[in-house]
């Protein structure tokens, strides 16, 4: 059987909350009115920052406003309770790569919901504050169909034009995404283009640098410094380099270095496997991490997105069982 052969005897499971992809009001509002758990948090996080999350959401101008970041964090833990309650779900490990890492620290009790709502959004804001002035023309790209060979053969290019860039994620054998000035945008995706890659789109503002070391300072004494992060009730999976994780401290500095070392997906996967987790949900919005190859090869992935929740109940458990859309 398929599902034999790629998960053979291991039978542990682990949730993992997805990193923030574009995600507009459009994709998610219904979830957000029709499911109680959805309605729940996002009527806690309207309490705590003094708007109603699903108005100021609906106006967002674009797709990582404060209240689509907090919106985004609502509906991944409105996903996993859901998913606990309806699925079954049980895992013994979280990971959550990049954004993910503020809703894992949540799921495992390391911070409360609500004070999470309002680190959320000043590391919003902290972040809308700091590349306002700083880094105005750097953006990271997604790269697909791009072996890893072949990019650094175009980033050893930019090495001799002393061009400017820093790897931002590791995601999987033929998918990366990386950081570089706008000026020297075309160039390099000609060359990209021309080893038969493309990218999947551009974000803006930047992430994952070491150059931003700044900005982790920032968000350390404005918003981070003063809470006080719980040990974690059950381990949380590094994504910069696949540790477990057992401190309040620990997770803290997980979410403070993810603004200055780059994501590395392989990592978590190779951790997963060596821990026995044979199931994977996939709780949230997700269009890379329950799909990529890195993941799909190895684990019974649970896509747990609104889709899926929207669904008639033993329709649902039907689907959990199958894609998840």
């Amino acid at each position: 059987m398929q599902g034999e052969s790629r998960t053979g005897a291991r039978s542990g499971s682990a949730v993992v909350f997805p990193g923030m992809g574009a995600s507009s009001f459009a994709d998610v509002g219904r979830f957000m009115v029709a499911n109680p758990f959805a309605r729940r948090r996002a009527a806690i996080a309207g309490e705590v920052l003094g708007y109603s999350l699903i108005d100021r959401y609906r106006d967002s101008e674009h797709d990582y406003t404060e209240a689509a970041q907090v919106a985004f964090l609502a509906n991944c833990l409105a996903l996993a309770e859901w998913a606990e309650a309806e699925l079954g779900m049980a895992p013994q490990l979280c990971a959550g790569p990049s954004f993910g890492g503020k809703t894992a620290a949540v799921y495992a009790g390391c911070l409360p919901f609500s004070e999470a709502v309002l680190m959320t959004a000043r590391l919003a804001r902290c972040q809308e504050e700091y590349f306002a002035s700083e880094h105005s023309d750097v953006v990271t790209l997604s790269l697909v169909r791009t072996p890893r060979a072949g990019l650094d053969e175009v980033l050893g290019e930019l090495d001799e034009r002393n061009e400017w860039y820093d790897m931002a994620c590791y995601i999987d054998d033929d998918f990366h995404m990386v950081s570089l000035r706008e000026a020297a945008l075309d160039g390099f995706m000609g060359r990209v283009r021309a080893l038969g890659g493309m990218s999947l789109y551009t974000m803006r503002p930047p992430l994952h640098s070491a150059a931003f070391g700044a900005l982790r300072r920032k968000a350390e004494d404005e918003v981070l410094g003063g809470l006080s992060f719980a040990d974690p009730l059950l381990p949380v999976v590094s994504d910069h380099d696949g540790t477990l994780l057992s401190t309040g401290e620990e997770v803290r500095t997980l979410l403070l270095d993810g603004i200055v070392r780059p994501l590395r997906w392989p990592t978590v996967v190779d951790t997963l496997l060596r821990r026995g987790v044979g199931t994977v949900h996939v709780a949230g919005p997700d269009s890379l991490f329950g799909r990529v190859r890195r993941t799909t090869a190895h684990f019974e992935v649970v896509r747990v997105n609104p889709w899926l929740a929207l669904q008639p109940r033993r329709q649902a458990a039907v689907r959990a069982g199958g894609d998840g859309r």
